[in-house]
């Protein structure tokens, strides 16, 4: 049982890293790609969309990180 719990704090101290990295790397390219473009063409939308995904899934891994980590918090 104690090692399913070391197994289970591993992977979600490894899905809220990745999880907090891709919200902040989501974040920083947009603001990025408005400083270089100054406006919103095809190519700019496709992009935000894209990071829009990898920020959401970014929050789904914070929020199983959480839960996996959890029972050894208890």
């Amino acid at each position: 049982m104690d090692h399913l719990i070391k197994i289970l704090e591993l992977a979600g101290f490894i899905l809220d890293s990745t999880g907090k990295l891709m919200v902040a790397y989501a974040a920083i390219m947009v603001h990025r790609r408005f400083w270089q473009e100054h406006k919103i063409d095809e190519f700019v939308f496709r992009a935000m969309k894209r990071e829009q995904v990898i920020g959401i899934t970014g929050i789904v891994f914070i929020i199983i990180g959480f839960f996996l980590q959890l029972p050894g918090k208890l």
